[in-house]
């Protein structure tokens, strides 16, 4: 097959949970398919070269289309006096829509497929056999986002809620097949027909996510992308609020809080104790220098990358039922799991407190993200649904 693959972001570097499940996807695809890349970047910031150099071996072609800042503002104001979402209004530009058309009619190919409904607007009206992938809900993360909103920001959110639960029903019908990260995320998509998108978790580079064996420098870690607002709350959540019931416990434990673009929140955070990393160029260097990883997610959808991570280099990891709930994983034996602060702590200080425990929910949890989380048997299923909808359309 030749696969169109349209996003809204260019998938490099891999610093966000999109990004990431494209290239490696990409990656999986190319070994038995042929891939067209076309990616949006509103990002004037964006090394495209490098980009480019980490895409090439895998697309037959490929295609970045800069958004600018001036057109971007001007469709948030379109979408939003016409109803539609204004995350569809950031992303959707006539001229990207023309030239996008272009690509495809250049090259032809057999099937579409797009990321995010952020770029459903650009295919979703094409003739050919097309897919998209929610990848997670945006609806119901901007509705966890708007309970803990200012409260003059709630109107807001509230209205970009109300907007996405119309527009992620609207666009289910205009792709034949429709992919998701994982079934809670699939349950609440809102079209009677939810049961037909097919989840496709993501995986996890396990020979690059291996453990290492360096010092321990840092009792804690938590890790992502530091201007993503569920990972902001989230290192809120940690140092104000967990680490607190910690130092009771634990006086002198250290925390780092490692990942791009830390906000002006997360860096307000620093402390002797609270280390804040900023962007590391290996990521696997925070990993390895903590004792324990936690990931204290109370907003967001979609399965948690970084978890899969840490848990890759035997890191025993520690989350809420939010993030559990697309994870898996036995509660107890290969991971740990709480709702409150006082919850999460205690499950800290048992981790840091006995290394016996912490060693086998180490091992375990490796052992479990081993045997579940692989992008080459996940992405097999896509390329399956890819060519039973392709042979649909040649009926």
């Amino acid at each position: 097959m030749k696969i169109f693959v349209l996003l809204s972001r260019i998938p490099w570097p891999l610093e966000k949970g999109d990004k990431l499940r494209a290239f490696h996807q990409i990656k999986e695809l190319a070994s038995t398919h042929e891939i067209v890349l076309c990616a949006l970047n509103s990002k004037a910031t964006t090394d495209k070269e490098a980009a480019f150099r980490a895409l090439q071996p895998y697309c037959v072609s490929i295609n970045f289309i800069d958004l600018p800042f001036t057109g971007i503002m001007f469709n948030v104001f379109k979408a939003w006096i016409s109803g539609k979402p204004l995350q569809t209004g950031y992303f959707y530009n006539k001229r990207a829509a023309s030239k996008t058309e272009k690509l495809i009619s250049q090259h032809k190919p057999d099937v579409l497929y797009g990321q995010l409904l952020r770029v459903a607007e650009y295919i979703r009206y094409s003739k050919l056999p097309k897919a998209l992938d929610y990848q997670d809900v945006f609806s119901k993360g901007v509705q966890r986002r708007k309970e803990i909103a200012a409260f003059f920001l709630k109107p807001f959110f509230h209205m970009e809620y109300k907007r996405l639960l119309r527009y992620e029903a609207s666009i289910f019908d205009d792709f034949d097949v429709k992919t998701i990260i994982s079934i809670p995320d699939r349950d609440l998509i809102p079209h009677p027909d939810n049961q037909q998108i097919l989840i496709i978790p993501n995986g996890v580079d396990q020979e690059f996510f291996q453990p290492r064996d360096i010092p321990k420098r840092y009792d804690i870690v938590f890790i992502g992308n530091m201007a993503y607002p569920p990972n902001v709350d989230a290192a809120l959540f940690l140092v104000r609020e967990i680490m607190p019931y910690v130092w009771k416990e634990l006086p002198q434990a250290t925390v780092l809080i490692a990942g791009a673009t830390p906000d002006k929140q997360v860096r307000a955070l620093a402390s002797d104790k609270v280390i804040i990393s900023g962007w590391i160029d290996d990521i696997r260097d925070a990993y390895a220098a903590a004792k324990v990883f936690i990931a204290p997610m109370r907003i967001g959808t979609g399965l948690q990358n970084k978890l899969l991570e840490a848990m890759s280099m035997q890191l025993p990891s520690i989350t809420t039922p939010l993030a559990h709930s697309a994870l898996g994983g036995r509660i107890g034996e290969e991971i740990l799991v709480g709702d409150t602060a006082a919850e999460l702590a205690d499950s800290v200080v048992h981790l840091l407190t006995d290394t016996e425990f912490a060693q086998r929910i180490a091992q375990q949890g490796q052992d479990f993200v081993k045997q579940e989380y692989h992008w080459t048997s996940s992405t097999q299923l896509l390329i399956k649904a890819m060519s039973e909808m392709m042979a649909a359309h040649t009926k």
